[in-house]
């Protein structure tokens, strides 16, 4: 219960702050329109919102197990992930989507542990048997190197595999070719504080992260 009640007194300081005198929900009570969408993992240390400095109604949010995008299927299926890009896209037009992975990540790490592309048939190694191409390229491409660095391998070639997967959408490929969405992959380091940004160019993750001072 301690935990609740410290999340009721924190709704109310954030009650206080966006909707008392000059409230910042003036705005937003009656639409919202953001100009980016984040795809960020379900993992507790890793708020997309709290790593950008950003306020409600800036970023549109869809958070799952290891940050994975699914391929496009149009199967008449309930897919939570295709849902959002579709009302992200179509509806609220934003004008980038950030795939947000993170190292140590959970998903991840027990994707490392599984033998097969496919899991044992548990909701969690299911889902992220989606990555499985990208830790396969890993093992193969690197059979060497040890297990933390295959695993942050991994957890960078999911995110390019979640791009990958946001270029099977036709209305996603659309509004790409056309200029209007760009896609950006993004890596952030639990044990530095940095943020890395994958570079089509380089073809690498790169620092994007300022000097941390005192």
């Amino acid at each position: 219960m301690k935990d609740i009640e410290r999340f009721i007194k924190g709704f109310r300081v954030f009650q206080k702050e966006y909707f008392g005198a000059d409230s910042h929900f003036e705005e937003l009570k009656h639409g919202q329109s953001p100009k980016t969408m984040v795809i960020g993992c379900a993992d507790s240390r890793v708020d997309p919102a709290i790593l950008t400095n950003s306020k409600p109604g800036d970023l549109f949010i869809v958070r799952n197990v290891a940050n994975l995008v699914p391929p496009y299927e149009k199967d008449g299926g309930q897919h939570g992930v295709s849902a959002a890009l579709e009302y992200a896209v179509c509806s609220l037009e934003v004008e980038h989507i950030i795939v947000l992975g993170h190292s140590r990540c959970g998903g991840i790490g027990e994707l490392m542990e599984q033998t097969g592309n496919q899991g044992s048939g548990n909701f969690i190694s299911r889902w992220i048997s989606l990555a499985a191409p990208a830790r396969d390229r890993i093992l193969a491409e690197f059979p060497d190197k040890d297990r933390k660095w295959k695993q942050r391998a991994t957890e960078q070639a999911a995110i390019l595999l979640s791009i990958e997967n946001l270029h099977s959408f036709p209305f996603i490929t659309r509004q790409t070719d056309s200029g209007a969405l760009s896609l950006h992959g993004w890596y952030f380091d639990i044990v530095s504080g940095e943020l890395f940004e994958y570079d089509t160019e380089t073809r690498a993750f790169h620092s994007i992260s300022g000097d941390i001072k005192d």
